[in-house]
Order: structure tokens, then sequence, then C-alpha cells
């Protein structure tokens, strides 16, 4: 199992009260990031379980689900649904994204 998985559930668990927040004013956009949350963990796990291009295909769908999460952030941030996002939960995204990135560069 690769280590990225925990840290994609701990980024999960610190999202969620941030999607209790935009929900409050915007259930199209918590509904949106839990989906995008979701698919972030489900297609890293279906790619540990696939060879070379099926996997580097999931890490990219998981890649794309990790950035439409932040933009999501971003929107509700931008719309004052949310002030502060916890730096930890910020932090586990931002490694999220970063780890899919060198996961789906060719040769990886």
């Amino acid at each position: 199992m690769l280590r990225i998985y925990d840290v994609v559930l701990k980024m999960i668990a610190g999202l969620a009260t941030i999607a209790e927040q935009i929900e409050r004013r915007d259930s199209d956009l918590a509904r949106q990031m839990r989906r995008a949350a979701a698919s972030v963990a489900l297609n890293t796990a279906e790619g540990m379980g696939n060879t070379a291009g099926h996997k580097r295909q999931r890490y990219q769908t998981a890649l794309g689900s990790a950035r439409e999460v932040m933009a999501c952030v971003d929107v509700a941030k931008a719309m004052r649904y949310v002030t502060d996002v916890d730096a930890d939960t910020v932090d586990h995204l931002d490694h999220v994204i970063a780890t899919l990135v060198r996961l789906v560069r060719p040769g990886a």
C-alpha cells in the first residue's frame, strides 16, 4: 500500500469540517467537494491495484480530483463560506497533490 493513502484519509477527515461549513451556504459546492475528495481516495486505491498505464490513469484521475478539492476550498474562501482552513488539512492536500504529480510523471 502506498503511504500517501493514509495522508489522503487524513486530508478527507480534515475536509469534513470544511464541507459542513460550506454546506450551510452552498450545498452543491459541499457535495462536489465531498465527491472529489472521495474520488482521490478511491482512484488512489484503485491505482495501487493496477499495473503500468492503468495505474498512471487512476493516479491522474486522483490528481485531477485533488486539484478540484483545492479549487472548492479556494472558491469557498472567495465566497466567504469559510474564513480559515486548518493548516494541517492544507498541508495534507498539498502533500497528496505533490505525490500524485510524481506518480503520474512518465517513468515513475
